[in-house]
């Protein structure tokens, strides 16, 4: 029992077989990772393509850099390389990798040189690791190169060490993510022997490069940074392998970091630093921002900051959230323990002058509060400005003039008011008054409107209402503490009505985001059918974004625009590409994204509960969409995909009904023609058998009993077909009777008569009222549906009497059929119209097709009439079926 329970322990990591198994459906990406150019990463990439070239493997040389060297270029021969794109770019003609012809060659293996590089404007992607990604989507393995000094996260780290920016940058999550990376190091010695020997670039560039980026105190720094990132990456394929196989290892150590971001100039070296940390720690990592529940960001310029930063941190390999709350140290740790976070990165900007002694810094109240979590802060660099988030929009001269003349209106209303006072009665408190003009200036022009109001409130109450008036001197000293003293609450209680009115502007804007929301759903929720559905969102998106908006849906394996707002919004061949990149890959493509960036439109996958189901593009104008308009349209994106697909799954669910119906009723035409043909058809031939191998030995009454079966069984046979025939014309809509009078008196005869030759031995009685009027109609139809009505009563009624009656009923003649059987039961006095219905087995069944009563609704209805069933119909037992038609107008000479 130990034993189990120990193996049961160490099963594999469910998550690490998961992603075994989705790199198993993808190319491999190989990185020849260096620690600096010169290293050899291309020839060691085309030596190693040289030796499985031989081995026969299908190995394809996609772009390569060679830089004039040749000991490189002559690893080229004998490989097959693919021809470059020649694309125009700023008036000059550069040859690019082609994409499109590596994925229609798709070979084993294709070499990619240099990861980092920017693509052309107009390309497919804007980086050449993009391309790369793709490649490998499409199964194919890829070869490539880096420079540890292009990783995104120690961009400032390198330029710290080396004095250069660099500017071609590739994710961390690109290297984190390769299946394989295979360090090609050099001494430094020898790298800068190499470069002085022109090995490494052309003589004229090898002494510039020697003196500002290859040096030895370089070069060994970017070494250790290699052969570090080198070492992470071996120790994370040996995590995975040991979760893979359930071995007991060196386990990661579970550490979990939480990073906290602003718009300030810090917060994007605090998401390097933390990059580097969660790398060092093998630990996962949460960048969030925070913002105040009771306001609105500040500015677009704040959310725009933000948004990048994000963007980088998930290049990084990051998980981003946006938290809202008031207490901002509160909701951190609240985040940090519900992710079981062990430490917390945030900046720590220099503090200058009475910012230092005012109050306490966000990192001061996390380090106080964060008990068993620890707290890692990052300062900015000596000599750096410190720039900090915007915490209030600029003045500019139309608020100054706004809030002025609010202040000096309410200030100047209130003097009147307290002068006019002053003439009457004698109040010693007048000074309350002008509490009022703060409060009201606050209200209406916020928070500068209310200081100003104070500030003249003070002066006018000076002037017009303190000894000695008209001047601004003071003579009584305590009215001096009273002035100072009613500056100081008008301040105050300005400032809190004008943040009350911030407040009430927040909650009357997201209010009103709600709102459409909720007036959204609720419509959305009453459209059934997909195009009510497309037209609602696309222009609910237009009203709400004040852009152009097109939705796009793939309709026989073809991605089609479905519908625009405004309706005559077109899509070009850029635009069209980026769609169908969304639609395949299910990733956002377009204005703002990193495929196909070019297009007007950026455009999101609609992703319902069963899949894909559309896309959705959203023109692009020069300002992009903010916080809530964000919100709002993952909100309506998704609540469009979930009608989408409810509406598709209506769709197929009515359709699999249809199909559900035509099996059932093909299984009951297959039994019906197993049951009513075969029986008469052995009948038949039985009798046919006999007569011509026993004809002349056989009596005269068993010959004609014989053939009375054959007539009987002939006439039964023409029946079915019939009625075969007849629903045949119902359905199809080709049936159209005739228009004349009928005398129902005749008709009811004459299916009587019918029906006594077909069973003899049945009583069948008939009652019809003398004053009987005609109607109009189909003789012949009605008389077919009389027969049918009594050729199923005298299958399923019994042996007694079965009645006809045609009586007057008002406006209308009333014809009923009964039969004394055991009547139907309630639930199926419907049914028993539809085609195919019987009440019996297929075995020791009364013989019919159950077509009788559906052809007779058929008829009945198609002449202008109804007819329903009846049951129990005489003292609790029996079946009545009642036909009524309208009584025909003989003031016509002529029937319709």
């Amino acid at each position: 029992m130990a034993d189990d329970n120990r193996d049961h322990s160490r099963r594999p990591d469910p998550d690490a077989l998961l992603a075994l198994a989705d790199k198993d459906r993808r190319g491999k990406l190989t990185v020849f990772l260096g620690a600096a150019p010169g290293v050899g990463k291309t020839y060691s990439m085309l030596s190693r393509a040289q030796r499985l070239k031989a081995d026969g493997l299908d190995v394809v040389v996609g772009l390569v850099e060679t830089h004039g060297r040749g000991e490189t270029a002559s690893l080229l021969s004998g490989l097959e390389v693919l021809p470059r794109l020649r694309v125009a770019h700023r008036g000059r003609m550069l040859e690019e990798f082609d994409i499109d012809a590596a994925l229609a060659r798709k070979p084993r293996i294709v070499i990619v040189d240099e990861l980092a590089h920017s693509n052309p404007d107009g390309s497919r992607h804007p980086k050449r690791y993009q391309d790369i990604e793709e490649l490998i989507a499409a199964g194919i393995d890829v070869w490539t190169a880096l420079n540890i000094q292009h990783l995104e996260s120690l961009a400032d780290l390198v330029a710290q060490i080396t004095g250069v920016m660099v500017r071609e940058r590739v994710p961390d999550l690109v290297l984190k993510r390769a299946d394989e990376v295979l360090l090609v190091d050099l001494p430094p010695s020898e790298l800068i022997e190499r470069l002085k020997e022109g090995k490494v670039y052309l003589p004229e560039s090898a002494s510039r490069a020697v003196d500002r980026f290859f040096r030895v105190g370089n070069l060994t720094a970017l070494r250790e940074l290699a052969l570090r990132r080198t070492a992470d990456r071996v120790d994370d394929q040996m995590v995975d392998y040991l979760k893979q196989n359930a071995i007991d290892g060196p386990w990661a150590t579970g550490e979990r970091l939480i990073v906290c971001i602003g718009s300030d100039a810090l917060s994007e070296k605090v998401l390097r630093v933390a990059s580097r940390l969660a790398s060092g720690l093998n630990a996962p990592w949460i960048v969030v921002s925070v913002e105040r529940s009771d306001r609105e960001v500040v500015s677009t310029e704040h959310l725009r900051k933000v948004e990048t930063l994000f963007r980088l941190a998930e290049q990084l390999g990051a998980e981003t959230r946006h938290i809202i709350g008031n207490d901002f140290v509160d909701e951190i740790l609240k985040l940090a323990r519900r992710e079981h976070a062990t430490q917390i990165v945030i900046g720590s900007p220099r503090r200058h002058g009475i910012e230092r002694f005012s109050s306490r810094s966000l990192p001061q109240m996390l380090s106080r509060k964060a008990a068993g979590i620890g707290v890692h802060l990052v300062t900015p660099e000596k000599g750096a400005v410190s720039v900090a988030a915007p915490k209030a929009p600029a003045l500019n001269l139309a608020m100054v003039q706004r809030s002025s003349i609010i202040a000096i209106g309410f200030v100047a209303v209130i003097t009147a008011v307290g002068k006019a006072i002053d003439l009457f009665i004698d109040l010693p408190n007048i000074s309350i008054l002008f509490l009022l003009a703060v409060l009201g200036a606050s209200v209406a022009g916020g928070y500068l409107s209310a200081f100003l109001a104070a500030a003249l409130s003070t002066l006018a109450y000076n002037f017009f209402f303190i000894e000695p008036l008209h001047t601004f001197t003071i003579a009584a000293p305590h009215e001096v503490f009273a002035l100072f003293v009613f500056l100081a609450v008008a301040v105050v209680a300005g400032g809190f009505a004008s943040r009350i009115r911030e407040q009430a502007g927040v909650a009357r804007v997201r209010a009103t985001a709600l709102q459409s929301l909720y007036d959204f759903s609720r419509k959305l929720a009453g459209t059934a059918q997909t195009e009510d559905a497309i037209w609602l969102a696309v222009s609910h998106l237009q009203t709400s974004l004040r852009r152009k908006i097109v939705l796009l849906l793939a309709r026989n394996g073809e991605l089609g625009v479905a519908a625009a707002w405004p309706p005559d919004t077109d899509l070009d061949v850029t635009d069209l590409a980026a769609a169908r990149w969304t639609h395949e890959k299910r990733e956002a493509a377009g204005r703002g994204t990193g495929t196909l960036p070019n297009s007007r439109f950026e455009f999101r996958p609609l992703l319902g509960p069963h899949g894909i189901v559309g896309v959705c593009g959203i023109e692009h104008s020069t300002e992009r969409l903010d916080l809530n308009e964000e919100r709002s349209l993952a909100a309506i994106l998704d609540q469009t995909a979930i009608a989408l697909d409810r509406a598709r799954l209506a769709e197929e669910t009515v359709a699999q009904a249809a199909r559900l119906e035509g099996e059932r009723y093909r299984e009951a035409l297959l039994s019906s023609i197993s049951h009513d043909l075969r029986t008469p058809l052995a009948t038949i031939t039985g009798a046919v058998t006999s007569l011509r191998q026993l004809g002349p030995r056989m009596t005269a009454e068993n010959r004609d009993d014989l053939l009375q079966s054959i007539e009987e069984e002939s006439g039964r046979m023409s029946r079915f077909v019939a009625n075969l025939l007849d629903m045949t014309r119902i359905e199809a809509g080709t049936l159209k009777p005739k228009r004349d009078w009928i005398d129902v008196t005749d008709v009811v005869q004459s299916a009587v008569d019918r029906t006594r030759k077909y069973a003899p031995g049945r009583v069948i009685e008939t009652g019809i009222a003398t004053d009987l009027p005609l109607i109009e109609g189909d003789g012949v139809l009605l008389g077919q549906v009389l027969f049918n009505l009594l050729d199923n009563a005298v299958k399923y009624g019994g042996e007694d009497a079965i009645s006809v009656y045609a009586r007057r009923d008002g406006g209308d003649v009333l014809i009923s059929v009964t039969d004394l059987g055991k009547g139907i039961p309630t639930e199926d006095l419907d049914r028993v119209f539809e085609k195919f219905y019987r009440r019996g087995k297929p075995d020791g069944r009364s013989p019919g097709t159950g077509l009788g009563l559906s052809i007779a609704r058929g008829f009945v209805e198609a002449m202008g009439g109804r007819i329903h069933a009846e049951s129990p119909a005489v003292k609790k037992r029996g079946t009545r079926i009642v036909m009524r038609f309208p009584a025909a107008d003989r003031s016509r000479t002529e029937p319709r």
